[in-house]
């Protein structure tokens, strides 16, 4: 399949300059004597996207995400290698991008779609559908400074996706605006799918990722440190996470390597379901009844470590139907010292049939950081639903039916 998103050797660096002038004068004398450092925003890029590919890229804050994706929209223009973008681009890289706060809704719509590559009489046939989409009705005819944040992803989102774009480059939109707005949000973006455009998505949220993109990479301090399916990119980012990974730690230098991270020795060694091992095959449960997971945890036996846990189950579509976390619950925090069980009882599972997985996170008590995560898929199977009953959730159900002519007024 032919790639419509090519990145060959591409490094993006920025200048930071210690000293800043801001008089024509003080930059005339100082011309070309300022002293600035080199910040490598992007180390030796390469990957290729198919068309009709979804990409997902992860990393920290500061890891080169959005540049790299700027990189790809023409915005920035690398310092070395090479993009090849096949298609019309549309991107929604930042909130009001292309916006002019004085002018209105409705001549943004058509001086942001000319920054996106449209004639006017393009605007013109797809301007009612930008308008059905951004929800704004009378708000269209006032002035876009007035708008909230929300209102300006609306707006940019909704003349990004109706450019008809063969790729479409998405950073961190979805996560402004309301439930229903991201909901909107994410059934066009499967609807692109499903029509065969190519997608590169920017998120923090693995799990969004991971309900959306079919492949992922991580960036961390510039550098691609992994990639592939979706699944396995997300662990390479919980593993940079354990290492510390931020933007001002970048565990792949020696010196701060030998610094150990709390709780690095950590090990969620197993989990049990309804007194079963989960091991190669998936434990079954049935939709409706009690059911208990233990989690055992190897740690230091001389160390004491005070954690939180998570518990996420995700079905098969990489959506997460129900998860807790002990510190949000307003639990204490649990002793991890030598072997430790962690259990969560269910009074009643009911989550629909299918197969589901289960994910468990351990956090410090003291930083909130995260201590060890491990995934078991297929960890268990829900059936023995009634004919005729599916959903997420598995509920009893009474059917009646009466007829309301009997009925006394």
């Amino acid at each position: 399949m032919a790639s419509s998103v090519e990145v060959r050797g591409v490094s993006k660096q920025f200048r930071l300059f210690q000293e800043k002038y801001t008089s024509l004068k003080e930059k005339a004398i100082h011309f070309g004597k300022i002293p600035f450092e080199v910040f490598p925003a992007l180390s030796d890029i390469s990957f290729e996207v198919e068309q009709g590919t979804t990409l997902g890229l992860l990393g920290h804050n500061g890891s080169g995400k959005s540049t790299l994706l700027k990189c790809i929209a023409g915005i920035l223009t690398p310092t070395s290698g090479e993009i090849l973008v096949r298609g019309r681009v549309a991107a929604m890289l930042e909130l009001g991008a292309g916006f002019h706060p004085d002018l209105s809704g409705r001549d943004n719509i058509y001086l942001n779609a000319s920054l996106l590559g449209l004639s006017r009489r393009e605007v013109d046939r797809c301007f009612d559908d930008i308008v059905d989409f951004s929800e704004l009705g009378p708000f269209i005819e006032n002035q876009v400074k007035f708008y909230s944040s929300g209102m300006y992803a609306r707006l940019g989102f909704a003349v990004a996706v109706n450019m008809d774009p063969d790729v479409l480059l998405v950073d961190e939109v979805l996560a402004v605006g309301d439930a229903n707005f991201q909901l909107k949000c994410i059934n066009k973006i499967k609807s692109f799918q499903k029509e065969g455009r190519t997608i590169v998505f920017v998120s923090h949220s693995p799990e969004l990722v991971r309900g959306i993109c079919d492949t992922a990479f991580v960036l961390d301090h510039g550098r691609l440190v992994g990639g592939g399916p979706t699944p396995e990119a997300i662990t390479v980012l919980q593993q940079f996470q354990l290492a510390g990974s931020s933007l001002l730690f970048d565990p792949a230098r020696e010196q701060e390597r030998a610094i150990p991270a709390a709780g690095g020795e950590v090990q969620l060694s197993r989990l049990e379901v309804n007194g079963v091992v989960v091991d190669q095959r998936a434990v079954a449960v049935d939709p409706g009844s009690q059911a208990e997971m233990a989690i055992e945890v190897e740690s230091p036996p001389a160390q004491a470590i005070f954690a939180h846990f998570e518990l996420v189950i995700i079905n098969s579509e990489n959506i997460p139907v129900f998860a807790f976390n002990t510190r949000d619950m307003g639990v204490d925090a649990f002793l991890l010292r030598g072997t430790t069980e962690l259990s969560a009882r269910f009074d009643s599972f009911v989550v629909g049939p299918g197969a589901y997985s289960a994910r468990v996170s351990l956090y410090s008590e003291q930083s909130g950081m995260l201590i060890e995560v491990r995934q078991w898929d297929n960890a268990l199977v829900v059936g023995g639903s009634r004919r005729g009953v599916s959903g997420v959730v598995a509920m009893d159900v009474s059917i009646f039916a009466e007829e309301l002519s009997n009925r006394r007024l």
